[in-house]
């Protein structure tokens, strides 16, 4: 059925995509000058014939398509430009990983900012934004097309401008901030944004799915009342689970039982802990939420004796954000660091919500289709599945489930062993901090090499080293979702990124390992020298053609190396990533095993479990329970039942279902909220951009009377001072 679609898909653009190859051959005949020309002669079209995308799209997919084989010496594959075609209509793309998502929103982007109007690329993360930003830069400027980039680290001083170019590149948070500081604006020339036109979003299920649950929020601070965080810290220490309390991890939430209200009652010196003015139940609940739910090196991390929070979809850490409702409060009591003010909501937004914003909209990712009903009911959009240029070999190993989850950990301990021992790169995902360390402290004891990459400052720094090994013979390396979503593992090394750290070493002396060959070993004396003078922006500016020589002799070396390298990994069986614990939906299982086997390589996958991981807790109820006190297994052996497989998947589409119906209560619910900010915003932007405001003043002045002596009227009876009043004002009475 599968195939069938694709084929119908595939057979139903064929002629689009012919129509675009045939006036690509035509455009290898322009000089670079005549193809920077097009850009201007479509934006004289449009403008001047009135012709809508649609009619100019093989054209300038044509154009765009040659200037990535100029600029990149990349030729876009027929699969490719069909994944162009379906985001220019507006639609999801699955395209899986390897295939290039990156190069093929570039077709879509292009075609749409010749309107002038602003194309929104977004992305889960900066490391993201930059990377794409920079492979985009060289395509575009061969077409005259300006493109901008905006991360957490960019300041507002900048940030209009980078809005205002044809394309900008942003992640999804700080287009959400900068709409609700817009919003919040007190001045015309503050405002950053332009009208929402046209959004590609990479890795669309992350953000319009995954992260749906959690709203956007700005807030202003209030002042704290620190002794009563403490206060309920001392209490909630005491408090004992299932006695004072009961714990629902499912939904994060705590109920304090009639015991543990008597407790709290008795140790505040209260008649009544809910009683309506007393402000205890929130300290004593988060403070219990604190104790219970958000641990250390999981859901944050301390960095500069500040919490900071850890994004459970990316691993990622989240600078300035903080949980609302007095929960940070209680975290950073229970951690004895300084407890900053509390804060008061000014603005939120979900999502959901900012996305449908936009007037075009169009998505890709590698894993969409589980979550099609979804994208129609909130979004609707469809989803279309684009066909792989090359067939995926990867093979996906059964599940190996273990009782205890100490002998799973052994049990990957020993896989990374024999792997290390073969010299296949392997990658284990894990879903935290603290179990990525875990893992690390075994290995480490076990006296097996590894790298690891999670939020921790000390790792994020050599995130762009740690990546580019994790592909090369004799890798472990261990990752929480960090090294997930966009992220390619390329077999043997990328050559650009080598060469890059093995200059960087060689001039600032890195450390002693140059990766594959010192370049010491190839470059001649003189050549190293200019290296090492050539290192200032002005100096580099005027030998840009010796530089550039030099490049291309180290990058057809590593070429060789990484290509020899490649083909000996591929005979061991490509790339093993190792699951350690299944997440709450298939897609982000299946977003890790998508590290391995990218553009029809070979690879393996396989997921180790055990009885005692969370989601099995969790939701597992009592199927799992039953299962773990009936096997009679030695702990050490994985277990292999059809009953308990079924029981596995059973309690993983519970929490899909779980999770889908908090999202989709949520938007239902926003919808409400959502038509009153729009009203405001609106009324808001017209008071803004207005430059009579005096006519906007009078008009609520006149409206608010108007209310305040209908209210009066309605009560006052006396004949002659309502006359008189519904004459001066001119009001209509029933």
């Amino acid at each position: 059925m599968l195939n069938f679609f694709l084929k119908i898909s595939f057979n139903k653009y064929k002629k689009k995509i012919s129509d675009i190859n045939q006036k690509s051959l035509k455009l290898k005949k322009y000089s670079n000058k005549e193809l920077k020309k097009q850009t201007y002669l479509f934006r004289e079209k449009i403008l001047n014939f009135n012709l809508n995308l649609d009619e100019i799209m093989p054209e300038a997919f044509a154009t765009a398509k040659e200037a990535i084989y100029r600029t990149l010496g990349i030729n876009l594959f027929d699969v490719q430009i069909l994944g162009g075609i379906i985001l220019h209509e507006k639609n999801i793309a699955e395209i899986k990983t390897g295939e290039g998502k990156t190069l093929i929103a570039l077709l879509p982007a292009y075609l749409n900012a010749l309107k002038k109007k602003g194309v929104h690329i977004v992305t889960v993360n900066d490391y993201l934004a930059q990377r794409d930003f920079k492979l985009a830069s060289k395509v575009f400027s061969y077409l005259n097309i300006e493109i901008g980039l905006i991360t957490q680290y960019t300041e507002n001083i900048y940030r209009k401008k980078e809005y205002e170019k044809d394309i900008t590149y942003i992640t999804n948070n700080e287009l959400g901030f900068d709409y609700l500081k817009d919003n919040l604006s007190l001045k015309k020339s503050n405002l950053l944004q332009r009208n929402f036109e046209y959004a590609i979003i990479d890795e669309v299920d992350s953000i319009l799915i995954d992260e749906a649950r959690t709203p956007l929020i700005i807030a202003q601070t209030i002042h704290v009342k620190n002794t009563l965080y403490k206060e309920a810290k001392k209490i909630s220490s005491i408090l004992k689970n299932k006695f004072h309390y009961q714990v629902i991890q499912k939904s994060k939430q705590i109920f304090l039982t009639d015991v543990g209200i008597l407790f709290c009652e008795n140790k505040l010196n209260l008649i009544n802990l809910y009683k309506d003015k007393n402000p205890w139940t929130n300290y004593i609940i988060n403070a219990l939420k604190a104790k219970e739910l958000f641990i250390n090196n999981k859901d944050y991390i301390i960095k500069n004796n500040k919490i900071v929070i850890i994004d459970e979809f990316t691993g990622r850490i989240l600078e300035g954000r903080r949980w609302s409702d007095g929960l940070h409060q209680s975290i950073e009591a229970k951690e004895n660091i300084e407890i900053k003010s509390e804060h008061k909501t000014l603005a939120s937004i979900t999502y959901q919500n900012l996305f449908l914003l936009y007037k075009h909209l169009s998505g890709m990712t590698g894993t969409a289709e589980t979550e099609s009903s979804e994208f129609l009911y909130i979004y609707k959009k469809n989803i279309v599945i684009i066909p792989t240029n090359k067939k995926c070999l990867r093979k996906d190993l059964p599940s190996l489930v273990y009782k205890a989850e100490k002998n799973k950990w052994k049990s990957i301990a020993k896989e990374c062993f024999n792997m290390y021992q073969q010299g296949r790169p392997t990658l284990i995902g894990t879903n935290n901090i603290e179990k990525s360390e875990i893992l690390a402290n075994i290995l480490k004891r076990l006296k097996i090499p590894h790298k690891i990459l999670n939020a921790k400052e000390k790792n994020i720094e050599k995130e762009s080293e740690i990546i580019m090994q994790a592909g090369q013979r004799f890798s472990i390396t261990i990752s929480t979702n960090i090294m997930g979503r966009g992220t390619d593992i390329i077999l043997g090394g990328n050559p650009h990124k080598i060469i890059e750290f093995n200059i960087k070493n060689y001039l600032y002396n890195v450390n002693d390992n140059f990766y594959y060959k010192n370049i010491n070993n190839i470059l001649t004396k003189s050549e190293l020298n200019f290296l090492k003078i050539a290192q200032s922006q002005e100096i580099k500016k005027k030998y840009l053609i010796e530089l550039s020589r030099i490049y291309q002799k180290l990058l057809k070396e590593y070429n060789i190396l990484c290509k020899k390298e490649k083909y000996i990994i591929l005979k061991l069986g490509g790339l093993y990533v190792i699951g350690t614990e299944q997440n709450e939906s298939r897609r982000i299982d299946n977003q890790l095993r998508g590290r391995a086997g990218r553009q029809g390589e070979q690879g393996t996958s396989r997921f180790f479990l055990s009885l005692q991981d969370n989601i099995f807790k969790i939701f597992g109820g009592r199927n799992i329970e039953y299962l773990i006190k009936v096997l009679k297994i030695d702990n050490n052996i994985p277990i292999e039942s059809i009953i308990l497989t079924k029981a596995l998947n059973i309690a993983q589409k519970k929490v899909e279902k779980y999770f889908y119906n908090i999202r989709k209560e949520l938007f239902d619910y926003d919808i409400i909220i959502n038509n009153q900010r729009k009203i405001i915003y609106e009324e808001r932007k017209k008071i803004l951009h207005s430059d009579y405001l005096y006519k906007y003043i009078i008009e609520y002045i006149n409206s608010t009377l108007e209310e305040i002596f209908k209210i009066y009227l309605q009560n006052n009876k006396n004949i002659l001072i309502l006359k008189n009043i519904i004459k001066i004002f001119n009001l209509k009475i029933n």
